[in-house]
């Protein structure tokens, strides 16, 4: 029976360390997934496959996309895609990089990495900002209906899709601001998470409200902050069963639908972006059927 990819679900995380990768040898990518399937410990690590990557092969998977750059208002989306991205899951810095090590050279010279970023937890939970991160986040079995492909056939349920962004934090904007000027960007009390009803409309809680669209636009959420000598902010991570609801909650707070944008591009900005689809897992193992592999 096929599933989701395990380490999707798995909600406590010490450290992650994620790669992106571009194609080098076209000739080898077929070896090299092959290596990749019968060897990645898929309980501490997430396998993304880019557009690009589809299209050297020849394949397609139905919802899959390049993400859009977009604007609005001063605000730019990049979008930067890759042909293979992977989350690895751990508790020891070191034995995240020897494991990076490891992936380097099974995907060669099929891949090669064009970008790392280290993350980490912090405070239980939070942002680098102090406030809490996914506080409404679905779990269980509401976090699987959330992420995970059904109704689509073999090799593709089970399946999930995931929008990667690395966000830059402007902490002298943030500590500029009084805490009441940071709680209305957010629409929460840093003191205790709750939500508050006189919040702006441009506040971050308002703009993303998962239930308050139609449909419903349920992400699951696993970002966590990163920092790199003096710069630092958050690696969102959202999974779904399809990227409507990413792109749903993207567009609110972009103001397109009312002309009102989030309050958090003020003291944060995306500086990457990208779309993967996750295989299935089927016997223990990615599950590339979808691909003739």
């Amino acid at each position: 029976m096929p599933s989701i990819q395990p380490a999707i679900l798995e909600e406590n995380t010490a450290l992650a360390r994620y790669l992106s990768f571009s194609i080098d040898n076209k000739a080898e990518i077929e070896h090299a997934l092959n290596d990749l399937v019968n060897t990645i410990d898929i309980d501490h690590c997430i396998i993304g496959f880019g557009q690009s990557l589809l299209d050297a092969l020849g394949k397609s998977v139905p919802g899959l996309s390049i993400l859009p750059a977009q604007s609005g208002d001063g605000i730019e989306i990049p979008s930067t895609p890759a042909a293979l991205w992977c989350c690895l899951k751990g508790s020891d810095r070191g034995a995240l990089y020897h494991r990076s090590l490891e992936l380097e050279n099974l995907l060669a010279p099929a891949f090669v990495i064009n970008d790392v970023i280290d993350s980490f937890q912090y405070d239980q939970n939070r942002d680098l900002s102090g406030y809490e991160d996914g506080t409404e986040n679905p779990h269980g079995e509401e976090a699987i209906e959330a992420a995970m492909v059904q109704g689509q056939g073999a090799g593709l349920d089970g399946g999930s899709f995931v929008a990667v962004q690395q966000w830059l934090h402007d902490f002298d904007k943030l500590k500029s601001l009084s805490t009441k000027q940071q709680d209305d960007v957010i629409g929460r009390h840093i003191s205790d998470n709750e939500e508050f009803a006189d919040a702006p409309e441009s506040a971050h809680v308002k703009r993303s409200a998962q239930e308050n669209f139609e449909p419903e636009a349920f992400i699951l959420r696993r970002s966590m902050p990163w920092a790199e000598g003096m710069d630092a902010g958050l690696v969102f991570v959202a999974f779904g069963k399809s990227f409507d609801a990413f792109e749903a909650i993207l567009n609110r707070m972009l103001g397109h639908d009312d002309s009102i944008s989030d309050a958090l591009f003020s003291v944060t900005r995306p500086v990457s972006g990208a779309y993967y689809w996750c295989p299935p897992v089927n016997s223990g193992k990615l599950d590339l059927t979808a691909l003739a592999i």
